[in-house]
């Protein structure tokens, strides 16, 4: 039996309190499930923001897409997280990366570890959750292998990301997906997929905004974006289909999207319920 969709948004950035209140609402009231908040400089803190909008919100769960692990001390994170998950009502998704960007690094003075030494930490970081927090939903996303192989080992959620297909590869999603399930074994049935998108129509057009698409993979044509899996195009049915269809093809039953897509992704979250 296929699993149900679940759809999650993203909370760029926060103007005021009433503000939070009233788009956690908003969002819940399009059928959101999961506000989602990123962990960059400039960004909303994700802890109080998670927190706050909980708060605002009836049944909506939160989780960050995703912690850059490298920032956190694992027991001062473990601290936080279930602190936070007691003030949301058991409420929080726990999304851990490895972390990526070596400017904020420079500007919160902590050095930027090798790639190799990063998802080193980021396993110390998801044992010791396992340990004190065994019950906290954990989403760890990535793309290569070790850190994929962690996640199909120990996360209840993976978050995929969708690059340009490489020379020689056809479906670089696909490839991953595989490499996952003959990671986790006799869990690949138990773990959720996720995918974030980056580019959905915003208006009658159907045509999606690549803007943030093309800032993962500026040297590649529109043609190659627009076939990405993480870029939605046409009418909200149309889109509905897409993703009935990349669940049948990946697995994925997850889908994030950004903040200013909502509206218009709303009518794709009916046509799937």
């Amino acid at each position: 039996m296929a699993r149900d969709f679940r759809f999650g948004i993203g909370l760029r950035s926060i103007k005021s309190a009433a503000r939070l209140r009233e788009k956690v609402r908003q969002f819940e009231d399009l059928g959101f499930d999961v506000l989602h908040l990123p962990d960059h400089l400039g960004a909303p803190a994700p802890f109080p923001a998670m927190v706050a909008a909980a708060d605002a919100a009836r049944t909506i769960r939160v989780g960050t897409y995703v912690l850059n692990a490298a920032f956190y001390k694992p027991a001062l994170l473990a601290r936080d997280a279930i602190d936070t998950d007691i003030l949301t009502d058991g409420r929080l998704e726990l999304g851990l990366g490895t972390g990526y960007v070596r400017e904020e690094f420079e500007a919160a003075e902590i050095p930027y570890p090798s790639a190799a030494k990063r998802v080193t930490h980021l396993r110390h970081t998801v044992d010791h959750l396992k340990r004190v927090a065994p019950s906290l939903p954990l989403l760890i996303a990535g793309s290569g292998d070790r850190v994929l192989t962690l996640a199909a080992q120990h996360a209840d959620i993976i978050g995929f990301s969708a690059g340009v297909p490489g020379p020689g590869a056809d479906d670089a999603l696909a490839e991953r997906v595989a490499f996952v399930r003959a990671a986790a074994g006799h869990r690949y049935a138990d773990v959720e997929f996720n995918i974030a998108i980056t580019a959905v129509p915003t208006d009658a057009s159907g045509v999606p905004d690549l803007t943030l698409t093309r800032a993962y993979s500026p040297q590649a044509t529109d043609e190659q974006l627009l076939a990405l899996p993480s870029v939605l195009s046409g009418s909200p049915h149309h889109i509905a289909e897409t993703l009935m269809a990349q669940r049948e093809r990946y697995g994925m039953t997850y889908f994030t999207v950004q903040d200013y897509h909502g509206k218009y992704f709303a009518d794709v979250i009916k046509a799937l319920r």
